[in-house]
């Protein structure tokens, strides 16, 4: 008997499905892959696509996979959830990176005691 997902889940699983979801797009986004061109790739539609990085629960686990292989070939779902992968590190570091700006005179002179 078919369901909705999202009522049978509990929220903690739905808020996991919903955080897999969240790093299949970092991960994509970190190594610049289209959303589109992935679900290409992985033999899904967009919105399949779209339906995945949103956390939709009601997909099957081979379209996840699939999908994760077309963005990054050879990452296994153990290596997403740790994300340890290079791209996604480098997202991370440049995501920390704020510009700074020049202290005005009197802000200088502020600081200095």
């Amino acid at each position: 008997m078919k369901g909705k997902q999202n009522v049978l889940l509990s929220a903690a699983l739905t808020k996991e499905m919903v955080e897999i979801g969240e790093k299949l797009r970092r991960l994509r986004t970190a190594r610049k892959v289209r959303q589109a061109d992935a679900a290409v790739r992985a033999g899904i539609a967009r919105s399949t696509a779209s339906r995945i990085e949103s956390g939709d629960p009601a997909l099957a686990i081979g379209q996840l996979l699939r999908y994760l292989d077309a963005i990054a070939p050879g990452v296994s779902l153990l290596s997403l959830l740790s994300e340890d992968d290079p791209a996604l590190l480098s997202l991370a570091d440049r995501e920390k990176t704020k510009r700074v700006r020049v202290l005005s005179q009197s802000e200088r002179e502020e600081l200095d005691f």
